[in-house]
């Protein structure tokens, strides 16, 4: 989320963090729009995998026309990965929604991948004349599909 803050951009942002879904409702009438959904998920914590899966049931399905990533980290150590990554893949398979993998750690990977979200924030915003959120899902598609 700094990362993304810091990055030079010619829109305003506002991020919200969640540790899980659903968002309070008490708080429905002051949440700003949600343009994109950033499920991240730790590649050494099932934990995080499971908290996502659970956390998707809350998530409109409207989302899941190019409004929604799985933003994996720590792949940097994947020795001590406790996550399938064929689970990972199936999330992105299944919800049609891309996969990013990054290291947070190092900031060369961390500010290329604030770039990149706010790219497809800028997408899922509307502010890109003539692209919107459902030309991701054509992006992403494999020519296996066919």
């Amino acid at each position: 989320a700094e990362a993304m803050l810091r990055e030079k951009k010619s829109f305003a942002i506002s991020i919200h963090l969640a540790t899980t879904l659903p968002l309070p409702s008490e708080r429905d009438h002051l949440r700003p729009r949600i343009d994109l959904i950033a499920f991240m998920i730790d590649i050494k914590s099932k934990h995080s995998l499971k908290n996502v899966e659970a956390s998707l049931a809350y998530v409109d399905a409207r989302f899941f026309l190019g409004k929604v990533c799985f933003l994996v980290t720590g792949v940097g150590r994947m020795n001590y990965c406790s996550v399938e990554m064929s689970a990972v893949w199936k999330l992105g398979e299944d919800y049609c929604s891309p996969v990013f993998f990054c290291e947070l750690e190092l900031e060369g990977i961390r500010a290329a991948t604030a770039q990149r979200l706010l790219r497809m924030l800028q997408v899922c915003a509307g502010h890109i004349p003539g692209v919107s959120a459902l030309s991701f899902s054509s992006l992403l598609k494999n020519d296996d599909d066919d």
